[in-house]
């Protein structure tokens, strides 16, 4: 399988994800640091609104972000991040940075 890295606006990440989605990819790995786990979410919705897979379906990566390592803001930023990408849980949850470089907002 061909691992699809990419940077794009939302009609582009459109095309490739649902296109990737249709040809087997199962894995979405994003992460609050990329910007675009609204625009994913979106997309997975609209996907599984459609029938074609369900949520269990795809295993989907996110990252905490270097500035929300503090106990307190782990907790706020998984809510922020599971309501950006329209789902119920996460697959896996990775720490983006060993270290933390300022504080989450």
């Amino acid at each position: 399988m061909i691992l699809l890295l990419f940077s794009t606006n939302e009609t582009e990440l459109t095309d490739v994800l649902n296109a990737a989605l249709d040809y087997g990819y199962r894995l979405i790995d994003t992460a609050y640091f990329y910007e675009n786990e609204a625009m994913i979410g979106k997309i997975l919705k609209d996907y599984f609104k459609k029938g074609k897979l369900k949520r269990e379906d795809v295993f989907v990566t996110t990252k905490l972000p270097p500035s929300a390592h503090a106990p307190e803001d782990v907790e706020k930023c998984v809510d922020i991040q599971l309501k950006a990408l329209q789902i119920d849980y996460i697959d896996l949850y990775l720490i983006h940075s060993p270290m933390a470089f300022q504080v989450f907002n």
